[in-house]
């Protein structure tokens, strides 16, 4: 198991990070009935790198993080589309959480979920999951509530098969998302993570502009078909 980063185990950016998750996906390439969903933002570099390779569908499973108002980079849960919330019974009982801040937390992220919906997706039309086997990548998980939360929002849709993939996650973290979903992929397993960034050589912030133009390149690669070629920039 591993301590700390060295040059053998750092990730040396998100792109790099999703090229790695390839060849242990290998077996869903070119399926019509395979679909990656990118957590946005820093999954969204990630999952390209892994779409592109697999020649697959992508898209965005928007989530948010409900940071502790004491200690935002701390998650007390998370929220995903279609009204799914997830509460850290670890942070609440950790932290002395009013229900007022609690609520005003979740009220900024929900605005905040909904503005990245309109600003991605524009006129996509809503993700169809149903017997559709999903893989669900992000660049990192820390406590897992993002994408716990994504993954309770994905199972509502009833799809054949869930796989989580991400470059990095604390081995309490696999473990619990292996009891959830049906296959996890996951390269690089600390016995701790201070945060994903940590794990990273290269780990800037991923503007809605990056987001944006790998989602436009990703959807400009399907097929034809009605308003999944509706561009983002008109």
């Amino acid at each position: 198991m591993i301590h700390s980063p060295s040059l053998q185990t750092t990730l040396p950016n998100r792109a790099e990070a999703g090229r790695r998750l390839v060849e242990p996906l290998l077996k869903y390439a070119n399926r019509p009935d395979v679909i990656i969903l990118a957590l946005p933002r820093g999954g969204v570099p990630v999952a390209y790198e892994v779409a592109t390779a697999l020649k697959v569908r992508l898209d965005l499973m928007l989530v948010r993080k409900l940071g502790v108002p004491s200690h935002p980079e701390y998650a007390m849960g998370a929220i995903a589309s279609g009204g799914i919330q997830i509460l850290n019974d670890d942070a609440f009982r950790a932290h002395s959480i009013d229900r007022a801040d609690f609520e005003a937390v979740v009220a900024r992220e929900t605005q905040e979920l909904l503005r990245r919906e309109r600003v991605y997706r524009r006129n996509r039309p809503s993700l169809q999951l149903k017997n559709q086997v999903v893989i669900l990548i992000d660049d990192g998980l820390a406590t897992g509530s993002s994408m716990m939360a994504a993954v309770r929002a994905v199972r509502a849709q009833v799809p054949s098969r869930i796989v989580v993939a991400v470059p990095v996650a604390p081995l309490e973290t696999v473990e619990t998302l292996r009891m959830e979903v049906d296959e996890v992929i996951c390269p690089l397993i600390p016995e701790w993570l201070m945060s994903i960034g940590y794990w990273y050589l290269d780990f800037p912030q991923t503007s809605d502009e990056e987001v944006i133009d790998l989602m436009q390149r990703a959807w400009q690669q399907e097929p034809s078909t009605g308003s999944h070629t509706e561009h983002l920039d008109d």
